[in-house]
């Protein structure tokens, strides 16, 4: 079953990049249109974070915004079997910020948050990188489609490392240095288990994984921002944030990583996730306010 479906998706994969964007385009107008997929939580997000923009610009960052998670898709399909020449014409980086790193002997954390497109980030950034490039991913449950999304992934070189075994076997996938991608603004699996800090003005928790692995492991920090720069060609900025990570106060790293994905995200808006819940938990002083980042 697994050959049918890869055969299937290998075939649309070789459509023109203009059709497979026609049919984008189709899919939105259901998805936005008809369906209204979580438009709702889309729309209460966008008034959270853009409290001072109109109806009218907030819904035009939302079909802008619906436009990109199709596409998002869409990209992935083609990136079945795109070479590795066409690839690169699509996608550039700074990725000496990280190859720099490398002669130094430290590891390196790349902190990023919910982008478009993540899977075309994730294969550029394997083609070029020195170290060994890790991803810690959620398998599926659906094998046929877990063994698809594996085989594109790895597609250039990427290390997975399965999320239910990255603390207790993580050395298994990864021998040498290596430079391990994390996404700061995932939801935490309680309130109780994060650091609290504002998140466009309003208190959100996020998971302490990140901080806490880089002063475990003494890591470096790249600050990762990846966008489009015109539809079916993208770019990653890399920033060094430190190479010290022990010398700052808890929670503030976390702070710093959440400013700058705020930053992100006000110079581009359409580009987050915005179907992601960021305030899922209501923030209690009372409960939380200990754990509330200064």
């Amino acid at each position: 079953m697994y050959y049918i479906v890869y055969g299937i998706f290998y075939l649309l994969s070789l459509l023109p990049w203009r059709v497979l964007y026609f049919l984008s385009d189709g899919i939105y107008l259901l998805v936005y249109y008809v369906f209204g997929y979580r438009k709702k939580v889309v729309m209460g997000n966008l008034a959270i974070a853009f409290p001072e923009k109109s109806e009218a610009e907030r819904i035009s960052i939302a079909k802008k915004f619906y436009h990109n998670f199709i596409d998002t898709f869409i990209e992935t399909i083609k990136l079945i079997s795109i070479s590795e020449k066409a690839f690169r014409k699509r996608f550039s980086s700074n990725i000496e910020v990280m190859n720099q790193l490398y002669a130094t002997g430290q590891n390196v954390q790349v902190i990023s948050g919910h982008y478009f497109n993540w899977e075309f980030a994730n294969l550029g950034v394997a083609l070029d990188s020195k170290y060994p490039f890790v991803v810690v991913y959620m398998p599926l449950s659906n094998k046929i489609f877990d063994r698809l999304i594996y085989k594109l992934r790895t597609k250039f070189g990427t290390l997975l490392v399965p999320a239910t075994e990255f603390r207790r076997d993580f050395n298994k996938y990864v021998h040498d240095q290596y430079a391990l991608i994390l996404v700061a603004d995932q939801n935490p699996g309680g309130p109780e288990k994060a650091y609290w800090a504002p998140f466009f003005g309003k208190p959100a928790p996020f998971v302490r994984g990140p901080e806490k692995g880089a002063k475990v492991n003494n890591t470096a920090i790249v600050y990762a921002h990846f966008y489009k720069v015109k539809r079916g060609y993208y770019r990653v900025d890399f920033e060094l944030v430190t190479t010290e990570p022990k010398t700052y106060s808890n929670g503030a790293l976390t702070k710093l990583l959440v400013n700058k994905i705020e930053a992100s995200v006000k110079q581009i808006p359409d580009n987050y996730l915005w179907s992601h819940r960021r305030w899922k938990f209501q923030y209690d002083e009372e409960k939380f306010g200990h754990l509330m980042v200064p």
